[in-house]
């Protein structure tokens, strides 16, 4: 926004600091001033206002207020006395009418008669071209000069072109045209703000005026309007027909409506001055909702709280009444803000220029203090970076999938509709139902990925979804946190070596694998590899499953090697893991390992033959390892043969092979004590 420094001086008595000078504090305390230019005798300032600035600062009135208040230079209002003639009314020369009051909120009309159009005064031709406008004649300059001046647009009609003496604000009508004052035509539309008469536009509301009412020499009677219109009405229509000027820039920005009377005012006493008009009495101001000053209350003590640094309440009651604001009260102060201030709403607006006009550079730079309190623990998250990074130490990649799987992938894995969670908007067919399970797209990953690698290694850890049954016939959704992984080859094995070490790190113990022997009904709907599943326990607690991929399965899933899975409740993990483990020195003497075959019914469970192992060789086991179940052609119906490594250490002594032997002899004879279990000799 340009600005003539000579005009600001006239608002002053005392002289204004120098230009460079002026533009200096303006930046320190307001606004960015751009390069300083010399224009004759003037300078022109290019003052970068900001947007909540707005309504007040797009004016010199309103910049040499904040001069007035950063400098403390005593301001002077202009003052407009007008004489009125009181012979002539003024409904005999025009009626106003607007029609949308929503988009038009308030107009103000005065009539002047008897005006002499010509050049204008060269005080003002001068300060129009220092402020980058075309002096045109002295009626249409006095409308931009008191725009600059006091930030109101306004528009003059010749009132004798007027259709009907009658000015109607409305909408246009779709396929309505206007030439405007420079000559260019515009077609309109519905969308459109209009100033009209009876028959026709004569004017774009808040933008610009149309050429037919325009003043030229002959021009007698002069209409004078002043109105304040909504500010997205006139952003729409300046977007509608793309055409932006200074009117339209401060009423997209907002404008006081409370500025309509006190700028038409202004102009008609210009024009009485300049021109010879006389100013009819009276005036037409149609304002349907009053905007009144706002009040807030100000808490001195939130003022140094907010800035961080105590200000005498004296000098804020007068930083506050140098910028306009009426002030009443102590320690918690009314303000009363005067209607122009559009940008203060609340305790903070008002700080904020108290800061201001204080000045930011005498605020003392304090550190703040706080009490710096560590945040409370997320044990979810904990155990999952832990789980993430021992995973990742074992050579797994950790994967992440939507949390979607198709009709297709239900039926695969044999998942009754009845369970399943289905989406009502759903973005593809293959994102139908939430997940019941990770493993679909872990499988899936390894479709797609298994041209690229030899041995795949995959985890992920995510929220399944599920209809449950909470009471006869009635299912509520639930959701569960899971851990699967997936490894491809014949690595049933080495796979429950991953979770032993997982579990182990976790600090979690007392682990067994019990074989998961599906019934018929169920065997048929599995997906699991029959003889190669193990149901893993703490305790007395499952928290998953281990096993191999049917054929079937992978085949649908277009996998070509074997797929060995984990699938862990990762909910139950995390509260059975801790952080503290059993501290356990390492020996200083040598281990020995001996392999024990045994050959057991079915559906017997591995858990039951480990206790046995355990108590018959008591402290001197450090360990025993479920390396191989086999069912084939040489092993009887109905019965599978398991081969375990059993590690025995002692503490304090390096065991004889003899003391070995007989440990060995004992586990077997325990064993054997079953007549249904059989110790296979090599």
């Amino acid at each position: 926004m340009i600005f003539s420094y000579n005009w600001l001086q006239s608002f002053f008595k005392k002289k204004l600091l120098k230009p460079e000078k002026l533009a200096e504090i303006l930046t320190m305390h307001f606004a960015e001033v751009g390069e300083l230019k010399k224009e004759g005798k003037d300078f022109s300032l290019n003052i970068d206002i900001r947007p909540n600035r707005s309504a007040d600062c797009f004016s010199h009135i309103g910049v040499a207020g904040e001069i007035s208040a950063i400098t403390g230079f005593k301001f002077l209002n202009p003052v407009s006395k007008i004489e009125e003639n009181k012979e002539l009314k003024i409904k005999d020369f025009v009626k106003v009418e607007v029609k949308t009051s929503g988009d038009c909120r308030r107009y103000t009309s005065r009539v002047v008669v008897g005006v002499k159009v010509g050049p204008s005064p060269q005080y003002i031709r001068k300060i129009l071209k220092v402020c980058g406008l075309r002096p045109i004649n002295n009626i249409v300059d006095i409308m931009n000069y008191v725009m600059l001046e006091t930030g109101q647009p306004l528009h003059a009609f010749d009132g004798e072109k007027l259709e009907g003496k009658k000015i109607i604000v409305r909408f246009a009508k779709n396929g309505e045209k206007i030439i405007t004052l420079d000559g260019e035509k515009y077609d309109l539309d519905n969308e459109v703000l209009v100033i009209a008469d009876v028959e026709k536009p004569v004017a774009i509301a808040g933008i610009k005026g149309g050429k037919f009412p325009e003043i030229d020499e002959k021009t007698n009677i002069v209409i004078l309007e002043s109105a304040n219109f909504n500010p997205k009405t006139i952003r729409n229509s300046s977007k509608s027909i793309d055409l932006k000027t200074d009117a339209s820039l401060r009423f997209e920005h907002g404008v006081d409506p409370n500025l309509t009377e006190i700028a038409i005012d202004r102009a008609a006493f210009l024009i009485q001055k300049i021109a010879k008009g006389k100013v009819l009495q009276g005036k037409i101001d149609i304002y349907p909702k009053k905007v009144l000053s706002g009040r807030i209350k100000l808490d001195l003590d939130y003022v140094k709280n907010l800035l961080g640094i105590l200000i005498p309440e004296k000098e804020i009651k007068n930083i506050l009444e140098k910028l306009g604001f009426k002030v009443s009260g102590s320690r918690i102060l009314n303000i009363e803000v005067p209607t122009r201030r559009l940008d203060v709403l609340t305790q903070e607006d008002l700080i904020e220029d108290i800061g201001r006009i204080y000045g930011y550079q005498k605020i003392p730079t304090i550190f703040p203090l706080a009490s710096l309190i560590p945040p409370k623990r997320n044990l979810n998250i904990f155990w999952e970076d832990m789980v993430r990074d021992i995973l990742k130490e074992m050579g797994f990649n950790e994967v992440c999938n939507y949390s979607f799987i198709s009709e297709k992938d239900a039926e695969i894995l044999n998942y009754k509709k009845g369970e399943l969670i289905e989406l009502e908007n759903p973005l593809s067919f293959d994102y139908q139902y939430l997940r019941p399970s990770l493993i679909p797209n872990l499988l899936k990953n390894i479709s797609y990925n298994q041209k690229n690698f030899r041995e795949i290694k995959i985890f992920e850890i995510g929220k399944i979804f599920r209809k449950t049954l909470v009471k006869k016939y009635t299912q509520k959704p639930s959701e569960k946190l899971m851990l699967a992984g997936a490894l491809t080859g014949d690595a049933f094995y080495q796979v429950k070596g991953v979770i032993d070490s997982l579990l182990n790190k976790l600090g979690i113990s007392d682990v067994c694998y019990n074989e998961y022997r599906p019934t018929p009904e169920e065997s048929k709907l599995c997906f699991w590899h029959l003889k190669k599943c193990a149901e893993i326990k703490i305790g007395r607690e499952e928290i998953g499953f281990l096993g191999e991929i049917s054929s079937n399965v992978s085949d649908d899933f277009k996998v070509e090697k074997k797929v060995v899975v984990f699938d862990l409740d990762f909910e139950k993990l995390s509260n059975l893991a801790s952080e503290e483990n059993e501290y356990r020195p390492v020996s200083r003497f040598p281990a020995a390992v001996r392999d024990i075959s045994l050959l057991i019914p079915r559906f017997t469970k591995i858990e039951e033959v480990l206790k046995k192992i355990y108590r018959a060789g008591g402290d001197l086991i450090r360990d025993v390892d479920l390396f191989d179940i086999y069912e084939g052609e040489e092993i009887e119906e109905g019965k599978k043969n398991l081969a375990f490594h059993i590690i025995f250490q002692s503490e304090d002594k390096t065991l004889s092979s003899q003391e070995i032997d007989q440990l060995q002899d004992k586990i077997i004879k325990t064993l054997e004590e079953n007549s249904e279990w059989q110790i296979r000799k090599q």
